[in-house]
């Protein structure tokens, strides 16, 4: 009988010691799934929790448009050869006469080289007077010039060339090999064929992003939409300033995944299944597969779907759980789309804790007695 009472006493010690190791606060990666899930607005918490099904990846599934306003994308591809402020003419005039009017004596013909077209698109040639040079192609500025001359001196002949003014230039920065002001010539009156033009883009091209800014507005489109999509090689106007940027969207990663740091994206679109691995998968000794947890911050138009309400006000708080051993889990994984800002959070499994409380238990005991041996 009093065997039994003392082995009673040593099992309810035993448990004592448990739980009072269990209860101080052992290491750990972070919460564990009911603590979580005692965060839901169900158990008075401010998150909704919801387990991914298809429904919430279809409501989930919406992603930044990136694109040009119809205002960039409908502009036609500027002549190439049309005159606008800032440019810099070269004038040649023949006269057909020993003694002309601007021909020194023994010559034929006089250059004005970098005749520049000022602010207003008007030039000034001696004897024809102030002339509206923009708009007007070179050889439309060179009629205007010719009648002009032509009440001055008998048959003259003119020859107007436009040469690459500061009127008629774009901006072009950020990561390309060759940052600068670059002139809108004939090969370069679109977006992609000044990207060449300044030597293409040190970036991923997966994750490289082009902002065109154009009189006060702006539209960005992803490099590779560009190539793929001949709309959004829009045409080029002076002063345009073009800015190549990599994408700046990244998630957190935390728990027992492979890694505890806040990740880039390396491709337009990224999914939990794509994002897990990127870290390194999960924790193959730690990891619980049923607690995989994406946290958000998620606006109230796709918060009223995922969740089936109308009363919501405001950005609403979301837990996404998926369970990886679901006979469809993986899928549902492969579905949900990882968005910018997003924590995604691994669960330990429930032995880990466990093995830590044994562990702190033990510990002691070994030290104890390696203690006793070593006085011995």
């Amino acid at each position: 009988m009093s065997m039994n009472i003392f082995r009673s006493a040593k099992i309810l010690a035993l448990s004592a010691l448990v739980l009072g190791v269990a209860s101080c606060g052992l290491p750990r990666s972070g919460p564990n799934k009911r603590e979580i899930f005692s965060g839901s607005v169900m158990r008075q918490g401010d998150a909704f929790v919801v387990e991914v099904n298809d429904h919430v990846t279809r409501a989930t599934a919406v992603q930044p448009a990136l694109g040009f306003a119809a205002s960039l994308r409908n502009a036609g591809v500027m002549g190439s050869d049309t005159i606008t402020p800032g440019d810099t003419l070269s004038l040649t005039i023949w006269e057909n006469v020993d003694d002309g009017l601007l021909v020194q004596q023994g010559a034929n013909a006089t250059q004005l080289s970098e005749v520049q077209v000022d602010g207003s698109g008007y030039i000034f040639v001696p004897y024809a007077g102030r002339i509206k040079a923009a708009g007007n192609t070179p050889d439309g500025l060179r009629k205007i010039i010719t009648e002009k001359l032509d009440a001055q001196t008998p048959d003259p002949q003119v020859s107007v060339s436009r040469l690459a003014g500061d009127g008629a230039t774009v901006s072009v920065m950020g990561t390309v090999t060759g940052q600068g002001v670059y002139a809108i010539e004939r090969p370069t009156r679109t977006l992609s064929a000044m990207l060449a033009r300044a030597g293409g883009v040190t970036v991923t091209p997966d994750i490289a992003k082009i902002t065109v800014k154009r009189a006060g507005k702006s539209g960005t489109v992803w490099l590779k939409d560009l190539y793929e999509n001949p709309q959004m090689d829009i045409a080029l106007r002076p002063s345009d300033v073009i800015l190549v940027e990599q994408d700046t969207r990244a998630f957190t990663s935390l728990g027992a995944t492979g890694a505890q740091a806040r990740v880039p994206f390396e491709t337009q679109t990224l999914s939990a299944l794509e994002a897990i691995a990127t870290v390194g998968g999960l924790q193959s000794g730690m990891a619980d597969p049923t607690g995989v947890f994406v946290f958000r911050n998620e606006p109230v138009e796709i918060a009223s779907v995922v969740l089936g309400r109308n009363d919501l006000i405001g950005d609403q708080r979301l837990i996404y759980v998926l369970d990886l051993t679901e006979p469809n889990g993986m899928f549902m994984a492969r579905d949900f789309a990882i968005r910018d800002g997003d924590t995604v959070y691994v669960t330990e499994a429930p032995f880990v804790q466990w093995q830590k409380v044994l562990s702190a238990m033990t510990a002691p005991l070994g030290t104890a007695n390696t203690l006793n041996s070593l006085a011995n």
